[in-house]
């Protein structure tokens, strides 16, 4: 069991690890020009593709998850048909993305907060960055398929692939063509379209045998396509939900102050950097529990669970030693700004504290994604943004200023592991579906 889920969960952990990495050399590169408003910028610019792309992060889970489950029952046809459906979706939901981006953006910057100088770079950033929709979204489908099909090499190859481009691009065109917060967007749609390119050849070369010819009327079988749509649904809620408690968190910290917008940038790079790393267990698990569902084994289902926790909450331990220790010369990498790494420095616990507090919520994700139990993970997440983070920040927020925002996130994060622990009886237990 170790080496399945190694198997799977390195290269995930690779892949993911060159997300966070990405973000470090984007705030590197912005922190090392002669403004902190450049940081607020791609902060800002970034917490609405956030929003938005980690709302339809339902296709790579809900096509990880269908796709598992009939690999394990061994359904060769309908593995096929889940592929076509959802990059037929992908593609469907990135041109309705470019044809809405003004009412999008009108709406993002009011609800946000920041400086004008801020929103303006930051408008910038959303008007070349949204051209990478239907790259982004077409990949989130493909990586959701080969990860259901146990192949997790092939999204870490492209994802190393996609962030050394992007990180390269940065390089041109920040330093060589002085560009600003809009060479950060311009290399990542460069970048993704470079990915999308190379999953579709990596496709047909390797799963040749699932490139069959189908009736349009097949694919888009209102009952198939209802089933996916109800279980997306689902999903679409439970992330959209986390996508606006960290966007919440984004928009508030810049309600306090520019200088604080851009001292929690910096600390939510070591969150990003956990929550990838922790995510390679999580897919790890998508796969593994969703091919054990397809096959009907109990047995395997429960031993996957255990297993999964126990790499969880090491690696959780591991991080929060290596942020205990290792966070200052990281922050001295990210920015030289010495006004902004004084301030940083006075929240550091509620980092160091952050890997024990949301390791677990992130392995339930997978559990649940793979056995298809979207309800009770929606269900769970309403809970905890609603009825968790929202009355524990407005009964902070007052007397303790950027810690109570700090401490929101904490409980919000463990309260959706606790949550996710109670219902898993009901939600994933084999004899109970």
């Amino acid at each position: 069991m170790n080496r399945q889920i190694l198997r799977l969960s390195i290269p995930n952990i690779v892949s993911n690890i060159t997300v966070p990495l990405l973000g470090l050399v984007d705030m590197a590169m912005m922190g090392h020009l002669d403004n902190p408003v450049y940081i607020g910028a791609i902060a800002l610019g970034g917490a609405i593709f956030n929003l938005i792309y980690m709302s339809f992060g339902f296709l790579r889970m809900s096509t990880s998850g269908f796709t598992a489950q009939s690999f394990g029952a061994k359904n060769k046809e309908e593995t096929s048909l889940i592929l076509y459906r959802s990059i037929a979706v992908a593609f469907g939901l990135a041109v309705l993305l470019i044809a809405l981006q003004y009412p999008i953006q009108l709406i993002s910057f009011r609800l946000l907060g920041g400086s004008e100088e801020v929103k303006t770079l930051a408008r910038q950033y959303f008007y070349i960055r949204i051209f990478a929709a239907p790259a982004t979204l077409g990949l989130y489908a493909l990586n959701g398929w080969f990860l259901g099909m146990q192949n997790a090499r092939i999204p870490m190859f492209l994802a190393i692939l996609i962030n050394l481009m992007n990180i390269g691009l940065n390089f041109l065109f920040i330093i060589g063509f002085k560009m600003t917060s809009n060479g950060v967007a311009l290399a990542s749609v460069l970048a993704q379209y470079s990915g999308l390119i190379l999953a579709f050849f990596l496709l047909s070369r390797h799963f040749k045998e699932y490139l069959k010819k189908y009736n349009k009327a097949i694919i888009l079988k209102a009952e198939a396509l209802g089933k996916f749509f109800r279980v997306n649904a689902d999903i679409f809620i439970r992330t959209l939900l986390l996508i606006l408690v960290l966007t919440f968190f984004t928009s508030r910290s810049a309600r306090i102050s520019d200088d604080i917008l851009a001292v929690n940038s910096l600390l939510f790079q070591f969150f990003f950097i956990f929550s990838y790393f922790a995510d390679g267990f999580a897919f790890a698990g998508e796969a593994l529990t969703g091919k054990a569902r397809g096959e009907n084994n109990g047995t395997l289902l429960n031993k996957t669970i255990q297993y999964l926790f126990y790499w969880g909450w090491g690696s959780a331990i591991l991080f929060s030693l290596i942020y205990l220790f290792g966070m200052k010369p990281i922050l001295q990498v990210m920015t030289d700004n010495d006004f902004l790494l004084q301030i940083t420095y006075d929240y550091k616990w509620w980092v160091i504290i952050l890997p024990l507090t949301s390791s677990a919520a992130f392995i339930w994700d997978g559990i649940y994604i793979g056995v298809m139990a979207a309800k009770a993970m929606r269900n769970t997440m309403i809970v905890a943004s609603l009825f968790v983070f929202v009355p524990a920040y407005f009964l902070t927020i007052d007397k303790f200023g950027n810690h109570g925002l700090w401490f929101a996130l904490n409980l919000f994060m463990m309260s959706r592991g606790l949550l996710m622990w109670v219902m898993a009886k009901q939600a994933v237990s084999q004899k109970n579906r």
